[in-house]
């Protein structure tokens, strides 16, 4: 496999986990070694893996945590280093989003996730689905 379906691979793990409430599987995403960070939208930025996996945890705990689909993921591999910049769809709602990953014994690992509000084109009506 290719790294670039490796690291889409991987991006997809983490949307799964997500969406499944899965922590152990969040967990095993997120370096070990490298430094990580995590915007989540409207947080102040978190840093260190312990802090960034807490809040996870509380995410993926809360009855209100809504369900989430990954799309339109675009890779990039720069070495032992990549990024994918996806939107995140939500019942209601759009983000974008960018996950980094380096990579550690083999596998893709996340570095960093962040994701914020994205504007509608203009003139595109609140009821549709953008592409």
């Amino acid at each position: 496999m290719r790294d670039v379906e490796r690291v889409l691979a991987a991006n997809e793990a983490f949307y799964t986990a997500f969406a499944a409430r899965d922590v152990p599987a969040m967990e095993a995403l997120w370096s070990d070694r490298a430094a990580v960070a995590c915007i989540h939208p409207g947080w102040q930025p978190l840093h260190g893996r312990e802090a960034v996996l807490a809040s996870w945890r509380d995410i993926m705990s809360s009855p209100n945590s809504p369900p989430i689909r990954c799309c339109e993921a675009v890779a990039q591999v720069f070495g032992q280093t990549a990024m994918v910049v996806c939107t995140e769809r939500f019942p209601g709602a759009e983000l974008v989003a960018t996950n980094v990953f380096v990579e550690e014994d083999g596998a893709w690992k996340l570095i960093h996730h962040q994701a914020g509000g994205v504007a509608r084109p203009s003139g595109e009506d609140e009821g549709e689905t953008l592409h």
